[in-house]
C-alpha cells in the first residue's frame, strides 16, 4: 500500500480522474472539487513531495506522481469491481465503500483480486482500469487463472472461485444444488446442455447459468 496519506491520495486519484475527462486539470477546479479546507495544504505536500508541478494555474503530475496515481486508480476500479461483480454492492454506495476498501489494499492483494476476477479491462462504470505486471502475464497465455465454466473443455476437472449473476432466485437455485465457491467439479459435456459432477452428483444447467459461474482450472 503507498505510504502517502489516504487525503493526498485521494487528491492524486482526483487530479487522475480530471485528467481523463479533460485532458488537464484546472487548478480551481480541482480545489472546488476537493472541497476541503485543507486542499490547499494537500497540494502543497505533493508539490513538496514531488508529486505535481503548478505551472499557469495547470496541475501537472510528475512522472512520480503518475505511477503513484495509477497505482491508485488501479486498486480503486478494481476495488469497485470486486464490490460490483461478486459482493453485488448497490451502485449508490460501491464508490464510497471503494473507497476505504483501496487504502488497506496491498500490492499482493490487488494482484490477487485482478487475477480472480480475470483482469478486467474497465471498472463497473466503463473506466479504464490501468494494467499490472499480472495483465501482462496473462496476456501472453492462453487465458486468465479465472474464466467462465463455458470456456471450460469437456473432460477438465476445476474449481468455482465465484458465481456472478443479478438474479438471486438463480444464486439460491445453485446454491440448493451446491454449486459454491471452493467446489470441485468434473465438466462431462457442453451440449445440449452443460453437464457437470460433484462427487456422486450430476448437474444439468444451461449455457445462460454456465456463464455466471466462474472457476479456477485443476
Amino acid at each position: 500500500m503507498s505510504m502517502i496519506e489516504s487525503c493526498h491520495e485521494e487528491l492524486l486519484e482526483l487530479i487522475w480522474t480530471i485528467d481523463e475527462e479533460r485532458g488537464e486539470t484546472d487548478k480551481e477546479l480541482l480545489m472546488k472539487k476537493e472541497g476541503s479546507a485543507s486542499a490547499e495544504d494537500y497540494l502543497q505536500t505533493l508539490i513538496n513531495n514531488g508529486y505535481i508541478s503548478v505551472k499557469d494555474n495547470k496541475v501537472i503530475l510528475t512522472e512520480k506522481g503518475q505511477e503513484e496515481a495509477r497505482l491508485i486508480i488501479r486498486r480503486h476500479r478494481l476495488a469497485e469491481r470486486l464490490l460490483h461483480d461478486v459482493l453485488e454492492v448497490k451502485d449508490e454506495t460501491m464508490d464510497s465503500s471503494a473507497c476505504e476498501f483501496e487504502h488497506f489494499l496491498s500490492e499482493e492483494v490487488t494482484t490477487s483480486i485482478c487475477t480472480l476476477l480475470g483482469h478486467p479491462l474497465t471498472c463497473p462504470h466503463g473506466k479504464p482500469i490501468p494494467p499490472g505486471d499480472c495483465c501482462e502475464k496473462a496476456n501472453k497465455e492462453i487465458r486468465p487463472v479465472v474464466f467462465p465454466l463455458t470456456e471450460l473443455q469437456p473432460g477438465n476437472y476445476a474449481k468455482i472461485s465465484y458465481i456472478v449473476t443479478k438474479f438471486h432466485s438463480r444464486m439460491d437455485r445453485l446454491s440448493s444444488m451446491g454449486l459454491l465457491p471452493g467446489v470441485k467439479i468434473h465438466l462431462h459435456q457442453k451440449y445440449p446442455t452443460y453437464v457437470i459432477q460433484m462427487g456422486q452428483t450430476q448437474i444439468a444447467i444451461d449455457s445462460t447459468v454456465a456463464r455466471d459461474i466462474y472457476v479456477r482450472q485443476g
